[in-house]
């Protein structure tokens, strides 16, 4: 017997407007707050906005012309099956102009939470293009932070400790094991940039932030979840500026009802950038969220969903499929 879905935020509850993207959603390479330890170290989360018919009629193609048995149609099996290069190449053909994949980089996203969420005040923003001005500092603490080996391990594993909602270790010793991390890291001269973020991190602000997750301050997004992020991508993509977009996502624990509903505040209060070109007229009013709602389904029931999981298994093992046509969907049309 299955169990009932959790999470997920009906599209009732928030205004729509104009017009009106629907889209399906997966994600591969997740492991839960084991950023650092995963065999994947990359999570893909792919979208397309097929109807369903479509998406059986594509299934299909893929079981009788390629002769892909259901089980097969995991990527693992795909990319292993008989003529999986001719098949893959048919599949992303056929999604062209209708898919979109966001890529993390599991230790990229851990130093965005260090920038965000540490050196700022935590946000449902944090870790997206509506945090773009913190970019730069993430991006140059990463690319530095690298080169001290297992010293940039140690002070990313002590980050991970720090801000573990579960199973925590007492605050006393997790703030005082990363700020002994962080003073070994910064002996090693990572650079102006990389240094500066480092010295910027303030002990009475970093115990102010784990106050705050130790009392469940839901204002404070889960610091080690990278799927709300993702999905934030995933509905600006789509979105572009110009209408709403309604989920349609394989069940997921992380996206609870509370977390969706901040989610679509701050993409309606903080917006999102739009694309040139785009005419005022036909961008989305202010205060209207892109994100028009998430259903929660079960996979096996939506051939949507499969086809996406299908893809981003097969992105988050061959990362170089991501072109172009991957990373932007096609823009919304004219109103």
């Amino acid at each position: 017997m299955r169990s009932p879905l959790q999470g997920g935020l009906p599209p009732g509850g928030a205004v729509v407007v104009g017009a009106v993207v629907e889209i399906a959603c997966d994600e591969s390479g997740f492991s839960g707050t084991n950023l650092l330890h995963s065999t994947a170290p990359v999570i893909t989360h792919a979208s397309v906005d097929l109807a369903v018919d479509e998406a059986v009629a594509l299934i299909t193609a893929l079981r009788s012309g390629f002769r892909f048995a259901p089980h097969e149609l995991k990527s693992g099996r795909f990319l292993r099956g008989s003529g999986a290069h001719e098949a893959l190449e048919w599949f992303l053909t056929a999604l062209a102009g209708r898919a979109h994949v966001h890529l993390i980089d599991k230790e990229f996203f851990l130093v965005t939470r260090i920038v965000d969420f540490l050196l700022t005040e935590p946000s449902y923003a944090a870790g997206t293009r509506l945090a773009r001005e913190h970019h730069p500092a993430a991006l140059a603490l990463h690319e530095a932070g690298r080169s001290a080996g297992g010293d940039w391990g140690a002070f990313l594993s002590a980050f991970v400790d720090l801000v573990r909602m579960k199973r925590r270790l007492p605050v006393d010793q997790t703030v005082r094991r990363f700020f002994q991390a962080r003073d070994t890291l910064r002996r090693h001269g990572l650079g102006t940039v990389a240094d500066t973020v480092l010295d910027g991190l303030s002990p009475r602000h970093v115990r102010a932030v784990v106050a705050r997750l130790d009392v469940d301050d839901r204002a404070v997004p889960p610091p080690l979840e990278p799927l709300l992020p993702a999905l934030a991508e995933t509905v600006l993509s789509w979105s572009d500026g110009r209408r709403q977009v309604l989920v349609t996502h394989d069940e997921q624990s992380a996206l609870t009802a509370d977390r969706l509903t901040r989610l679509q505040r701050v993409l309606a209060d903080e917006g999102q950038p739009q694309s040139a070109g785009v005419h005022q007229a036909s961008a989305l009013p202010n205060g209207v969220s892109p994100l028009a709602g998430l259903v929660m389904v079960d996979s096996r029931d939506d051939p949507r969903v499969q086809v996406a999981d299908l893809l981003a298994g097969v992105a988050r093992r061959m990362p170089g499929i991501i072109d172009d046509t991957l990373r932007q969907p096609p823009p919304a049309p004219p109103v």
